[in-house]
């Protein structure tokens, strides 16, 4: 008897899945023929404050986190631009190098860029002009003045589907103290997303 009502209360609660499942498919299908249409980006999109994926990489190294920037007016301003790699490229001992990037603290860097909107795509796409990144390196009570050459090789793109901002930039030239930095391996920067705060 007990055994015939727990199959009656198991038939039931198969039977409402099945009918819920039934309800959410139709409840999808009908979204599907709403069409979607996207908003056109405009130049002035781009502009606000961003958090970002960051991934640095320097031959097989890898170092993954969080950053903050700026976009405005053609110029995407980094308060606490990522200088660990560069610095500890510089000054090979890690004890050094640590006590050399407390002492620097937050080094800012603004990257100009021209901006142009790609209908088709609904982009806006970023061509970047990075300027030279100028550090002054304490180490053992000397300031080693490092010169670091910044290139984009590829162009960034503000994306209108998710509002978000993807970009890249290189580090492929160093110089310390009038001397090109050798042998050397690019640092690279990668932001594969970004999203506005």
């Amino acid at each position: 008897m007990l055994k015939n009502q727990n199959m009656k209360k198991l038939t039931v609660l198969k039977s409402l899945i099945v009918v819920l499942i039934a309800f959410l498919g139709f409840t999808l299908t009908s979204c599907n023929n709403d069409g979607y249409e996207p908003v056109p980006v405009k130049l002035g999109d781009v502009n606000g404050n961003y958090k970002a994926r960051l991934i640095t990489s320097q031959g097989s190294k890898f170092n993954e986190k969080i950053i903050e920037f700026k976009a405005k007016d053609t110029i995407i301003t980094f308060k606490d631009f990522p200088i660990r790699e560069i610095v500890k490229t510089i000054v090979t001992n890690p004890a050094k190098a640590d006590t050399a990037l407390a002492h620097m603290g937050k080094v800012e860097y603004k990257l100009d860029y021209k901006s142009k909107i790609n209908t088709g795509q609904n982009v806006v796409e970023l061509s970047f002009e990075p300027k030279t990144l100028i550090l002054q390196i304490p180490v053992d009570g000397v300031i080693k003045n490092a010169v670091v050459k910044l290139a984009a090789k590829q162009k960034g793109f503000f994306i209108g589907y998710d509002w978000s901002l993807r970009f890249g930039l290189e580090a492929e030239k160093i110089t310390v103290d009038g001397l090109e930095l050798t042998p050397y391996q690019t640092i690279k920067y990668d932001v594969p997303i970004s999203v506005k705060n």
